[in-house]
């Protein structure tokens, strides 16, 4: 049925164009006959006394161009898609210009990262050709959400402080540049029991970092931490695997407070960051990559040294 629709909305495209077409060549020839109403060669109607409508033939350059309009509109459509779903004789296709386009634009710039190739990220950090280009890519792709520093806001992660759910090394950030990530954290209300309950987690959550908290909700939240640890661990570090958030570092991407941490529990929570690899090449995405690593690269080590 659907097949059967689209047959004759093409067939109904192409009779319109084709019918337009044919009008344009009957009204030309019709315009063009020179029919004397009068005898002083008007059409005999007459304005204000003296203002007479002339039956004059078309100039002969008007009707040259558009003849050479309709020649012009019938030799398109031969080679052109236009006639509902003729594709011309020339295969054109706005889909087939673009992705020649992409190809030829990802060759020239595959010659431009050929010195890049094979590079770890600390070689990369090293090559400030390499790193203008990473700080581009990243200004035009990345700032949107993450800040021209990177430094991010609420939902959107802090990529200079070392902290990663995904993990911060060049493979993963390459992977999650060109693949993009879903992190969703489904309400956990009813795992953990009544609203005093999600309080009591709520408040041993913020004494796993440090914050301020009810040392009493929390103690009794511990027990029910048991249903958040599938995810978070028992020590409430994280597990990057799933992507789920370390809990005892007092970085807060979604807010911080008792209030803020019983929202998440209630409502559950869902991120996501677009994938790449459609907008970048494969080479691309790796010097981005770099990039990325180096804005943490003092925080890691800051933190490494600490520990």
């Amino acid at each position: 049925m659907s097949d059967f629709f689209s047959d004759g909305w093409s067939l109904f495209v192409a009779g319109v164009t084709i019918a337009g077409l044919l009008f344009c060549i009957v009204l030309l020839l019709i315009a063009a006959r020179h029919r004397v109403m009068a005898s002083d060669n008007s059409t005999g109607h007459v304005w204000d006394e003296d203002l007479r409508e002339m039956n004059n033939p078309l100039p002969r350059w008007w009707a040259i161009l558009f003849v050479l309009t309709v020649v012009f509109a019938g030799i398109y459509l031969a080679m052109y898609p236009g006639l509902g779903s003729n594709k011309g004789s020339l295969n054109w296709s706005s889909k087939g210009q673009y992705e020649a386009e992409q190809k030829a634009a990802h060759e020239a710039i595959a010659k431009v990262y050929a010195d890049f190739q094979g590079k770890t990220a600390e070689q990369l950090s090293q090559m400030p050709p390499a790193m203008a280009i990473g700080e581009r890519l990243f200004a035009n792709n990345c700032a949107g959400c993450h800040g021209s520093d990177g430094k991010g806001s609420k939902g959107f992660p802090n990529l200079t402080d070392g902290d990663w759910m995904y993990g911060g090394d060049h493979q993963t950030i390459i992977k999650t540049i060109a693949e993009g990530r879903n992190g969703v954290m489904p309400p956990m209300a009813a795992a953990v029991g009544g609203p005093e309950d999600v309080k009591n987690v709520a408040n041993y959550v913020l004494s796993l970092s440090g914050s301020a908290h009810n040392a009493i909700a929390a103690q009794l939240g511990k027990s029910k931490f048991g249903a958040c640890a599938a995810c978070h661990g028992m020590d409430g570090k994280g597990n990057q695997a799933l992507g789920a958030p370390n809990l005892t570092d007092k970085i807060w991407l979604h807010g911080w407070g008792e209030e803020a941490v019983i929202n998440i529990i209630n409502q559950g929570k869902t991120n996501m960051m677009p994938a790449h690899a459609s907008r970048l090449s494969a080479e691309q995405i790796n010097v981005l990559g770099a990039y990325v690593w180096g804005l943490s690269r003092g925080a890691s080590a800051t933190t490494a040294q600490a520990r």
